[in-house]
């Protein structure tokens, strides 16, 4: 065979091999299909089941007897619950809790009392918090291995992931366990790798089930760490995970591990949430406290609460599902052999993780069900679990000088020992909602500070003042390392919380009048820390303004009364940022002892150099902003009726685009074939558009601070028509913008530069310098850091 002939045969053989995965991934997509099929069918069958109890519901509950017997039984009821709570509190008194409080009280008085009650009752109420199941296959177990339904593993040649499952007998356990893993992986590579440990029953033909999964069977038993450090010497992918044969992994429990290590280098090791059965929650991430003791954190509570939800580093990760670069593996050389055969090599791994530099992150949107116990039981006086004991002892002496020198007495700080935060700088971020950074000027801002105080390395938590859980928003912050306080219960107990935590927060960073207002005694209460007041925009500025306008004597009013609220919290906090050099002036003029700090309303980390500068081959104006801002909707409607008509009579093709959601009837109503109402864009068609068309249009009358339009445009680069209103306390030297009061000064300007190509590239290139000098992170950071001690 010539060597024309051997490339033309291997070549065969990859694309024979291309069809075959490909094959693979057909059957397999096909199986899920029909997977969710059942689930779907289930669903519906449980939604007509509610109907039924619905209508029985409704039926007693408008009875007569039924009536009756809630005018006598609630009164009983509350009784009850009474003698309950009685025997709740008896049954807490023990030497136990006795000596918890005694410890309590030598610490900080009644006071620190105070505050372990306060922590005991959140506590008690995540272990009282109904919980959804979670959807498992059932792991019945069959005589005849043939009754298992065969479930194709697909295969690539490039892994990115080896999973590798540690196993000694309870097939039916692996087996589910590998079924999840087929359901609910998605798009990521990976292998399966079955580490036999001299199994005895159906696993010695797992094959025949589950075909595409590796077995590396070994002569003799390993016993569990040898036989994972054994079978990861097979393992092909980029990171390698460990998952315990008693699990079963829930809906895209993969994918999120290989986005936090892919997007953040410094992270060596990830682990996931982990749930029992039952729905309640195993872990969500490991403490290690300086004794050498450990803590689940969360154990036996509801997995959906807050404190639960933020990525963050952990101690370590129960080695049910954990996953480590395979580079960092070969790297520390596996699990560390003094622990053969088994327990305290998973917390032990971490910590060598963290001795080579990296950091071990916990990732609550991988949830693995685990079936603890399943494996070696949980009585540590026989058995492998025996060894859990006499291990302790040897991580203890390994990790001595480390444990007491960096980790807190046992249950002490748990606010901080829970993510490793004992080293950072606390800050508590509390805005009206979760921002909607895609959505409106201020929501962006606040997203943009809240990654920025992350990034200069501060522990974030986040309230929104109607504790919803807004999605995507709360898991993009989640994802982030913040915590994001949500739900009924928090929104009903937050002072609670407060009294609990407050002391905690070096620094407290409130937004927008009417929810600083609404929370500063509390603040002052419970928190030490110094209090920043982001006034976002002076209200009573901006309404002022619109009276000025329409002479509508409500807005005076209103403008009055929130000039006292604004006034008043500005006396009340220790620094005050606002946007814009004319705010900055205004108020430090009227509070010249106060510090009032001018801060970027926006936040660019990069400069763009892939804005196409071709003018003459772009075409029309644009318009962006939100109609739940009034000042929007009065610039539209005033440059439709006053200035846009005489700009068509000189360019009568011009196409007005006008972006911004929830736009009201009257502004609908302006659609023509000159004007275009885009509504709500997404940000990658927003960039397109700043992009396409030739120049910007921001024709506000009234309103107060940085418009976040004009910076957003500056940053695309596309030349702009403002206002004095529009381009308020921003600098106009860098000729960014064409600033024009009237209507008719307006459409001049518009008329006059859209065909200027030279001065528009002219003007197009100054927004980089503009954006430089006054939005980066350099002139955010310098603000910042004037109030901020890191």
């Amino acid at each position: 065979m010539n060597n024309n002939e051997k490339d033309i045969s291997s070549q065969g053989d990859d694309l024979k091999k291309i069809i075959e995965d490909q094959q693979t991934t057909i059957e397999t997509k096909t199986e899920q299909q029909k997977h969710l099929e059942e689930k779907l069918r289930q669903a519906e069958a449980e939604i007509n089941t509610l109907s039924h109890y619905k209508s029985d519901y409704e039926a007693v509950t408008n009875s007569i007897s039924w009536k009756t017997i809630r005018a006598v039984g609630t009164p009983l009821y509350m009784v009850v619950q009474g003698v309950r709570k009685c025997f709740t509190i008896l049954k807490a008194i023990n030497p136990t809790n006795f000596k918890f409080l005694m410890n309590a009280f030598k610490k900080g008085g009644f006071g620190q009392v105070k505050r372990e009650m306060n922590a005991y009752k959140l506590r008690l109420a995540g272990m009282d918090a109904p919980v959804a199941l979670p959807s498992l296959f059932d792991t019945k177990e069959f005589s005849d291995i043939n009754k298992y339904e065969i479930i194709s593993v697909p295969t690539w040649n490039d892994p990115d992931v080896s999973i590798i499952v540690p196993v000694y007998n309870q097939f039916a356990y692996t087996y589910n366990c590998i079924k999840s893993i087929v359901w609910n992986t998605g798009d990521v590579k990976y292998e399966i790798i079955i580490a036999d440990d001299v199994s005895t029953d159906f696993t010695v033909d797992i094959e025949k089930v589950l075909p595409g999964v590796k077995v590396v069977r070994n002569k003799e038993n390993l016993r569990f760490l040898r036989n994972c450090n054994n079978a990861a010497k097979q393992a092909k992918g980029k990171y390698i995970l460990f998952l315990n044969n008693d699990t079963q992994v829930l809906d895209n429990w993969l994918k999120p591990m290989v986005d936090a290590m892919e997007n953040d280098p410094s992270i060596g090791m990830t682990g996931s949430k982990l749930i029992y059965p039952d729905g309640k929650l195993q872990e969500a991430g490991g403490i290690l406290w300086s004794d050498g003791s450990a803590w689940n954190f969360g154990n036996g509570q509801n997995p959906h609460a807050p404190q639960f939800n933020y990525v963050k580093e952990a101690d370590y990760i129960s080695g049910a599902a954990i996953m480590i670069r395979h580079s960092l593996w070969s790297e520390i050389g596996g699990f560390d052999e003094r622990y053969a055969p088994a327990y305290y090599e998973d917390t032990d791994l971490a910590f060598e993780v963290r001795r080579h530099g990296y950091k071990v992150i916990y990732i609550p949107k991988s949830e693995v069900v685990h079936f603890e116990g399943k494996s070696n039981g949980t009585d540590t006086s026989v058995g492998l679990k025996a060894y859990q004991v006499e291990n302790a002892k040897k991580f203890y002496e390994k990790w001595k000088d480390e444990l007491e020198t960096n980790h807190f007495e046992n249950a002490q700080n748990v606010f901080m020992a829970r993510d490793r935060s004992k080293g950072k700088k606390h800050i508590l971020v509390i805005d009206h909602y979760i921002p909607r950074f895609d959505k409106d000027a201020g929501g962006r801002c606040t997203y943009m500070y809240l990654l920025q105080f992350v990034k200069m390395g501060m522990q974030v938590t986040f309230v929104g003042d109607n504790f919803a859980e807004e999605e995507p928003y709360k898991s993009d912050l989640q994802s982030h390392g913040i915590e994001v306080l949500y739900g009924s219960y928090m929104q009903s107990h937050f002072e609670t919380w407060l009294a609990e935590n407050g002391d905690y927060f070096d620094y407290i960073y409130t937004q927008r009048p009417h929810i600083t207002i609404k929370y500063l005694d509390l603040i002052r209460k419970y928190c030490k820390g110094k209090v920043i007041y982001f006034a976002h925009d002076l209200h009573h500025l901006r309404e002022y303004r619109e009276y000025e306008i329409t002479k509508d004597a409500k807005l005076l009013k209103s403008s009055k009364k929130w000039k006292e609220i604004e006034f008043k919290i500005i006396e009340n906090v220790d620094v005050v940022h606002v946007v814009g050099s004319y705010e900055q002036k205004y108020l430090q003029e009227i509070f010249p002892k106060r510090a009032i700090r001018n801060i970027p309303l926006y936040i660019y980390e990069d400069e763009r150099d892939d804005i196409p500068k071709d003018f003459d081959k772009r075409k029309d104006i644009l318009f962006v902003g939100g109609f739940g801002h009034p000042p929007n909707v009065d610039a539209v409607e005033w440059f439709n009726e006053e200035i846009y008509p005489g700009i068509l009579a000189k360019y009568p093709d011009m196409v007005w685009h006008i972006v911004g959601g929830n736009p009201p009837e009257k502004i609908k109503k302006m659609q023509s074939a000159n004007i275009i109402l885009e509504g709500f864009v997404s940000d990658e068609r927003l960039e397109e558009m700043y992009k396409e068309c030739r120049l910007a249009v921001v024709p506000l009358r009234y309103g107060a601070g940085v418009k976040g339009k004009i910076v957003e445009a500056a940053y695309y680069q596309i030349p702009m028509i403002t206002t004095p209103i529009g381009a308020e306390g921003m600098s106009t030297e860098e000729n960014t913008m064409i600033v024009e009061e009237t209507a008719e000064g307006l459409a001049n300007a518009v008329c006059s530069l859209y065909k200027d190509t030279e001065k528009l590239k002219e003007m197009s290139d100054n927004g980089k310098e503009f954006i430089r000098k006054y939005f980066s992170v350099k002139s955010a950071q310098d603000i910042l850091l004037k109030d901020i001690t890191l």
